[in-house]
């Protein structure tokens, strides 16, 4: 291995040797030895490309194909990124389980997860490690603030990527023909959201606040437009971190102008903390919130800060009747695996899974190149959060949102 050999006339024959370390070695031999050595070092090759041979059979005969997750499994939103996580590789074990065939050859499906911890550097390092590992797709990431900046490492590579919950507008209008999308994005939450607050819900001067995310401040900034084209005020427009966990200073501001409604453009593991401090400060007014806060963590986050009706988020998607009853044996499957119920976006994470392998059985490979066209041509696909077709931009097309409260805890 590494090592190769020369016969060097007329002085006589030398066997020139490169060993793996890169030494050479020049040693004048008679001519029978040489023979011997030759034949020695013959045989030597031929013992190794014999054992090499069942090891490449059995290699071919079980292909790996991988896909990757990227999503937050540490942080203060490492709850919705593990959910997400868990999704996707629940899809995977199912169709391992059920097998998976793609051009006449059984493949076993691989999750490649990896944790960019809400932050946008980290986001680009794991798009980058997903590339480099050649994953044939990804499934994330879970925030817009990740989703956008991995999304050109992707686009670069032609992997192509489905985002579960990426809501900002702008992952899909870059013009890359390997984002999809499985949720609304934020100018119909956000307009949805406006519409309701001044015509349901009756606000009339209404508070915004967001994370300074990209998700938060799109979020919010449509919800603006729409609150003002409905005929109401936004009184006031305070900003936040989120990572932040005082914001006494701001509610305080808001209560001062008489605001009747809060709008928070942020995740729920600051909407929590949030609504306990607008509790000790006396504030039972209304709060409103797009998907981010729209999850199971939220009460246990605030504890018994929320007042029956007091919240009110717009989570993306809704399925009713036969759909309704996919949608909850999922949820019931995904308990029997992990042993919790699930936060928001794991359903997305396992039809995205699905959908994906989907394009590549029908393209009869797992090449990016081949199943990518497929893919964007998905039609009708049935999903456990509904039927998946996507427009020219990579959005689902038809994208529903379910509104929701909380009472009782």
């Amino acid at each position: 291995r590494g090592c190769r050999f020369e016969c060097h006339t007329p002085h006589g024959p030398t066997l020139h040797m490169s060993p793996c370390s890169g030494v050479s070695m020049h040693i004048p031999l008679k001519p029978v030895v040489l023979v011997l050595v030759v034949a020695s070092l013959l045989t030597a090759c031929s013992q190794k490309d014999d054992t090499e041979a069942p090891r490449q059979a059995n290699a071919s005969a079980s292909t790996i194909v991988k896909i990757g997750h990227a999503g937050p499994t540490s942080g203060a939103v490492a709850h919705l990124g593990k959910d997400n996580e868990n999704g996707a590789r629940l899809a995977v074990e199912e169709l391992n389980g059920a097998g998976v065939t793609i051009d006449g050859k059984k493949v076993t499906l691989e999750l490649m997860a990896e944790d960019d911890a809400a932050d946008p550097k980290q986001a680009t390092l794991v798009a980058q490690k997903l590339v480099d590992a050649k994953v044939a797709g990804v499934v994330g990431h879970l925030n817009s603030g990740t989703t956008i900046p991995a999304s050109r490492l992707y686009s670069d590579a032609g992997i192509p990527q489905i985002s579960p919950s990426a809501t900002h507008p702008q992952y899909t209008r870059q013009g890359f023909k390997t984002a999809f999308r499985l949720v609304a994005d934020d100018a119909r939450l956000g307009a949805t959201l406006g519409k309701y607050t001044v015509g349901t819900l009756k606000g009339k001067a209404i508070a915004v606040i967001d994370d300074r995310t990209a998700y938060g401040q799109g979020v919010a900034d449509d919800f603006s437009k729409a609150v003002l084209a409905a005929g109401a005020k936004v009184v006031a427009k305070e900003f936040t971190a989120d990572k932040a966990t005082d914001f006494r200073a701001i509610l305080t501001t808001i209560k001062g102008k008489k605001a009747d409604v809060i709008f928070f453009g942020g995740m729920d593991a600051v909407a929590g903390p949030m609504l306990k401090q607008m509790k000790s400060l006396g504030m039972t007014v209304k709060f409103v919130g797009g998907d981010g806060i729209c999850t199971e963590e939220l009460m246990s986050l605030a504890g018994d800060a929320i007042v029956d009706d007091q919240v009110v988020c717009a989570q993306a998607g809704g399925v009713e009747g036969e759909g309704r009853a996919d949608l909850d044996a999922f949820k019931a499957r995904y308990k029997v695996r992990f042993g919790t119920d699930i936060q928001v976006y794991a359903p997305y994470t396992y039809d995205a899974v699905r959908v994906m392998v989907g394009a590549m059985v029908k393209a009869r490979s797992a090449d990016p190149v081949k199943y990518l066209p497929v893919l964007a041509a998905t039609t009708d696909f049935k999903g456990v959060t509904g039927p998946i077709s996507f427009d020219a931009k990579g959005d689902i097309r038809n994208a529903a949102l379910t509104l929701k409260t909380v009472r009782a805890g």
